[in-house]
């Protein structure tokens, strides 16, 4: 963190150069949309994912919406059916987010995807951020530039309230356009489609396209905080706030703990939280039968992190 203000950039090729070489360091970008101003930062590298979570205030532990130029450059990245296909021509770029099972293999950190076998993607409409996903030439996580529980912001004057001395820099792009966040439709095995949140693309223009009413609510796995639970278990027994493990169990450490692997050996509980995923899935795919995990500070984002420790003890 730093009481520095962030920097804002212009809207021109020298304010997106040094977006785009910021977002390339691992440093976290307020960024606009259609939408709302996103804060951005490579989803391929676990530490910018880390940088998001600091800059918030603690991770949501919602999936985070990864932004990509173009069509092409989400196929690499997510499985696209014929209904996908045609949202996409019908509504990219805009402010559509399409929920489609994660492609093996793509190089997207776990804590974006919060553990799902599912990804969230969009191809926003907003020129700078178009110019700045073609100039860095990466995919893009960006939940809202504020901090945890505010008010979505719409001008750089409210990023810079809410994240003013814990961002690098925002880019200038004036008053955001639709000013709420884009509309989410979840795509589902066997021809069905779930609205998980309401937005500038209505439920009759998704009827158009798919067919039919949406599926209901009460399944889906992405819908809230706190609805994730059963993802959250690595499938084995999980034993919290072990300061030593047993012979048949594998270990996950934090801080002076170092265990089998560690949440974060320097004690950086955004570290932690951005790393709790994919050691959650070491964790699985060992060979012990059962799960250690070294006792997390409670305080800030410690409190998210130990909560969904909880409930994958509890699963």
């Amino acid at each position: 963190m730093s009481d520095k203000p962030a920097e804002l950039l212009t809207p021109d090729a020298a304010g997106i150069a040094r977006a785009a070489a910021l977002l390339h360091a691992g440093q976290p970008v307020a960024l606009p949309t259609e939408t709302v101003y996103g804060l951005a930062a490579r989803a391929d590298d676990a530490a910018a994912v880390a940088a998001i979570y600091r800059a918030k205030g603690r991770p949501d532990f919602n999936p985070l919406i990864v932004h990509v130029p173009d069509v092409a450059a989400a196929r690499t990245l997510a499985l696209f059916d014929n209904r996908a296909e045609a949202l996409a021509a019908a509504f990219w770029p805009g402010p559509l987010t399409l929920v489609l099972p994660l492609r093996p293999g793509a190089a997207i950190m776990a804590a974006v995807t919060a553990g799902l076998p599912t990804i969230a993607l969009r191809c926003p409409a907003h020129p700078l951020m178009r110019r700045v996903l073609a100039a860095a030439g990466l995919p893009l996580a960006a939940p809202s530039a504020n901090r945890s529980g505010g008010v979505s912001p719409t001008t750089p004057a409210h990023v810079a309230a809410s994240l003013g001395g814990r961002i690098a820099a925002i880019l200038d792009g004036g008053p955001c356009e639709s000013g709420v966040e884009s509309t989410i439709v979840a795509l589902r095995a066997g021809g069905s489609w779930q609205l998980l949140r309401h937005g500038p693309v209505t439920q009759a223009a998704l009827a158009a396209v798919l067919g039919g009413e949406p599926a209901p609510l009460a399944d889906a796995r992405i819908e809230a905080p706190g609805q994730l639970a059963s993802h959250y278990s690595p499938g084995k027994p999980v034993r919290l706030n072990a300061m030593m493990a047993e012979a048949d169990e594998y270990w996950i450490g934090f801080g002076p703990v170092a265990g089998h692997a560690s949440l974060s050996a320097d004690g950086d509980l955004a570290e932690a939280a951005a790393g709790l995923y994919a050691a959650l899935h070491r964790a699985a795919a060992a060979p012990q039968p059962r799960v250690a995990v070294a006792p997390v500070p409670d305080g800030g984002i410690g409190a998210a992190i130990n909560d969904r420790l909880r409930r994958a003890a509890a699963g």
